[in-house]
């Protein structure tokens, strides 16, 4: 028994340290190399970005590999008819299968540290890096397209780009309560500062319209400093709950809570102090009902928060519920071209799994329902995997 054991471990651990390592490079190149020369980052910018993109290629890598390991193992060891040699030895094929069950728990496990490593560590880094790049992505870009947008932050546009110099450009900028300024010069020069978190242009010759309140002519040469929304926004607050580590989000949660108290302790005081004094329009104002909106964004970060560790949790060990599926329907096919049976048990995991898992997440963040019906599309898998294992032991 143990021997069997052994080769099937064997087997699964080839199968699936190849696949993944291909999938890996593969989202790699594509994902990371491709996009990154496209906006203009040279050959070390790519470099240090790769072992921050890593975690979140390998994140959507081993489930894929772990369930083609298993297709391809099992459905080969079927077709071979190996699985019915096991049986006539006296040897339960819960002896085949087990190898496959527990190499995919263990995989869950790294899946679900890979998950909050993209989550925490790979995305910060990327964005640092890109932050220290920023004046080559933005140089190159121009280079290539003549114009630049950071969503609604910083849009410029050039006549063309000599060096370093900004032939005739137009920048058009935006604060933080939504006041549009727009610049246009002779030249400019950008030069990024990521000790400040920001961008700074060097301008010739500029006219410059602020919110359509009139013109300012600035003959000769001035700067100025434009903050990068994604790094000064708002510090930790901002945060998005799919930023943080496991550990924190807890915490985070905690805090949420006490500013939403706080929050809904001021407003029923001001709200008492309104009606004693007779000011009952008041309560109907526009005032109140950005309150009220607020109230509302804080209780969807809250329900975001909650539902994040679940979402998480049940990514990872969607590796774990592929494998209970798929080693036993791979074996009932009994075909040993491991992309058809690859094919055969990972459609219909994209037509059920998926759909279900999308939907408790979005269900959850909105409070609708509760955090753990993330997992609804394993539990799903889980019965599935039941009726398929039991006529495979039996027969």
């Amino acid at each position: 028994m143990k021997i069997v054991t052994r080769y099937v471990l064997g087997e699964l651990l080839l199968v699936f340290g190849l696949t993944l390592a291909a999938m890996t490079v593969f989202m790699i190149l594509l994902g990371v190399a491709l996009e990154a020369a496209k906006q203009g980052l040279g050959p070390e910018p790519i470099l240090r970005l790769v072992p921050y993109v890593m975690p979140n290629a390998l994140r959507f890598a081993v489930p894929a590999a772990i369930l083609f390991a298993a297709c391809a193992v099992y459905g080969r060891m079927a077709a071979a008819n190996e699985i019915i040699a096991v049986k006539t030895m006296g040897v339960s094929p819960m002896a085949i299968f087990w190898p496959g069950f527990t190499l995919a728990f263990a995989v869950s496990l790294a899946a679900v540290w890979l998950n909050d490593l993209a989550a925490s560590w790979g995305r910060e880094g990327i964005q640092r890096v890109v932050l220290e790049s920023v004046e080559q992505i933005v140089y190159g870009t121009l280079r290539t397209h003549r114009s630049y947008r950071a969503s609604d932050r910083l849009a410029i546009t050039v006549r063309r780009v000599d060096g370093r110099r900004l032939i005739q450009p137009t920048i058009t900028t935006q604060d933080a309560e939504g006041r549009t300024t727009t610049i246009t010069a002779s030249e400019a020069e950008l030069r990024g500062r990521p000790e400040a978190n920001s961008l700074t242009l060097r301008l010739w010759d500029s006219v410059i319209e602020t919110g359509g309140r009139g013109k300012l002519t600035w003959p000769g040469m001035f700067e100025h400093d434009i903050p990068l929304r994604d790094a000064t926004k708002g510090g930790d607050k901002s945060k998005h709950p799919t930023d943080y580590a496991l550990k924190q989000i807890p915490l985070e949660v905690d805090s949420q809570r006490r500013l939403m108290d706080e929050q809904a302790q001021s407003m029923a005081a001001d709200a008492a102090c309104q009606l004693m004094m007779g000011e009952f329009t008041a309560l109907a104002g526009p005032e109140w009902e950005a309150r009220h909106l607020s109230i509302r964004q804080q209780e969807g970060r809250l329900y975001r928060l909650m539902s994040e560790p679940w979402r998480r949790w049940a990514n990872g060990f969607s590796c774990f519920f592929f494998v209970w599926v798929g080693a036993p329907l791979a074996a009932r096919l009994r075909n040993s071209d491991m992309m058809s049976t690859f094919g055969l048990v990972f459609l219909p995991i994209l037509v059920v799994y998926y759909p279900l898992m999308q939907f408790g997440v979005d269900q959850a963040k909105t409070g609708a329902l509760p955090p753990y019906c993330v997992w609804s599309g394993n539990v799903i898998l889980s019965v599935v995997g039941v009726l398929l294992l039991r006529p495979v032991i039996r027969q």
